[in-house]
């Protein structure tokens, strides 16, 4: 089954903004005057959709969430019909960085999700985060909040993020003047040598000033390469599926409480923005 309102990159999207602080949204619409609200989690396919000729790209999509050198801690809201862009709070209080801006562009990957049923081989015994899969994008362009951009993917970081697995992809935006130098993970040490241990420190150190441990790595903190970091994206969309058709919540009666309220929470949530009754066929890649 393919989305009625599937969307394969940027070209139609338009932004709606409502509300601040806690009340702040961002929901995304067709700018041909659409009112049929699109999800950035479910409707924006994986794989890039050149919009010239309608077909796949090498590239994949990443929905940006928060531009380089900013702090607002802007994300999709999982949990809420039609997913909108919310800034994170805890407490009732936003949150934002307070180690200071980021330095490259964060989001997300469409129709991924870190499932907190499974646990990676090599995610130091750690269930997935309940989120979409973390996208840190390396280019020259700063990125807005609600943005689909073609990346190419180049490696990922395996962190554990208060005991759970958190992975962070690297990317490069596909339209970026460097990126026909970058393939894989590897091209980024040699280009731009420092970068990559700088992501790493960015995210072992940025909750400290909150009060919190620093964060440690799986796979001996090694960024590791575009074939494996594609498997990682293969699991998660496989994950997504399960998700949003219900198969997840039909099949969770072995979990502990805890995981099933967040299973169940996430996945009655997005059902109710979602028709799948017409087809037993699951959302393409």
């Amino acid at each position: 089954m393919e989305r009625s309102s599937s969307h394969g990159s940027n070209v139609n999207l338009k932004q709606l903004h409502e509300g601040d602080g806690l009340g702040y949204r961002m929901h995304s619409t067709d700018k041909d005057g659409g009112k049929k609200q699109i999800s950035l989690w479910h409707d924006i396919t994986l794989v890039h959709i050149d919009p010239a000729t309608n077909k796949p790209t090498p590239y994949l999509n990443y929905v940006n969430e928060i531009p380089k050198f900013s702090r607002k801690k802007y994300e999709i809201a999982t949990d809420e019909v039609g997913n909108p862009l919310k800034q994170d709070e805890k407490k009732g209080v936003v949150r934002e960085f307070k180690k200071g801006d980021i330095f490259f562009n964060y989001g997300c990957l469409p129709r991924t999700w870190e499932d907190p049923t499974f646990i990676h081989p090599d995610a130091e015994g750690c269930r997935g985060d309940n989120d979409p899969l973390d996208v840190c994008e390396i280019g020259l362009r700063v990125i807005q909040p609600g943005d689909v951009r073609p990346v190419k993917i180049l490696g990922v970081l395996c962190m554990i993020d208060e005991g759970e697995a958190d992975w962070k992809l690297v990317t490069i935006d596909a339209e970026d003047k460097w990126a026909p130098f970058f393939n894989d993970i590897g091209d980024v040490e040699e280009h731009l040598p420092g970068t990559l241990e700088a992501i790493r420190e960015w995210f072992r150190t940025y909750k400290i000033p909150d009060g919190k441990p620093p964060n440690v790595f799986g796979l001996g903190e090694q960024f590791m390469n575009k074939s494996y970091a594609f498997d990682v994206i293969k699991e998660c969309n496989h994950a997504w599926k399960e998700l949003i058709t219900g198969e997840k919540e039909r099949n969770i009666t072995h979990e502990e409480e805890g995981i099933k309220k967040l299973v169940r929470k996430l996945s009655k949530s997005n059902l109710l923005a979602l028709d799948t009754s017409n087809s037993k066929e699951a959302p393409t890649f």
